[in-house]
């Protein structure tokens, strides 16, 4: 006869944790769709939620207003993967990166890299706020904007430490916002939203 075990809190097991050169050779093999959204948070394989009408639509409308102002000072990295760590590889909507002629062909970008991340929120706000945000500022990137598309506000965050950002600064419609790496091109309000 067979009978089940509980596993309780001081039961024992492992948990693996992917680097991201395990991530890479998991994605390579076609363990999982290419349409799948995946990204590597803290050695996790995270599945991305769909992207819906309002979200698609604000990352647009932003990548084409940072691309008509920026020209060529910077890079737009639009959803693709970030390098942050040995065990970090998320997916940003957006990530203003230094210019590199080769289109960061060689390398994924690292903090070094990123002049301001975007993530664009409707219905992972929480996950972007509270898990994605303060992985942002623990590896260094010094500025992060957080659009909330259902309050239609855009949450600026600068002053990384290893807790997470000291400094937030909410911006509503009729403001304008600027990139700390960038200050002279200002944005207003009206072309992200």
């Amino acid at each position: 006869m067979m009978t089940a075990q509980l596993i309780t809190p001081s039961s024992t097991f492992n948990i693996h944790k992917f680097t991201v050169q395990q991530y890479e050779l998991i994605l390579e093999a076609g363990v999982f769709a290419e349409s799948d959204r995946l990204e590597l948070i803290n050695g996790e394989i995270r599945v991305m939620s769909p992207i819906g009408r309002k979200h698609a639509v604000c990352v647009a409308k932003t990548a084409r207003a940072f691309q008509i102002k920026l020209g060529n000072q910077a890079f737009i990295w639009t959803q693709n993967p970030i390098l942050l760590s040995n065990y970090f590889q998320p997916q940003p909507d957006l990530a203003i990166l230094k210019w590199r002629d080769d289109f960061y062909a060689e390398a994924l970008p690292t903090p070094d890299d990123i002049l301001l991340i975007i993530e664009v929120a409707d219905s992972t706000i929480a996950y972007d706020r509270d898990v994605k945000s303060p992985l942002y500022a623990a590896n260094g990137i010094s500025e992060m904007w957080l659009f909330d598309v259902n309050k239609k506000v855009v949450e600026g965050y600068s002053q990384p430490s290893a807790s997470g950002y000291k400094r937030m600064q909410r911006y509503e419609q009729n403001e304008t916002l600027a990139m700390m790496a960038l200050p002279d091109i200002v944005f207003s309000w009206e072309e992200i939203f």
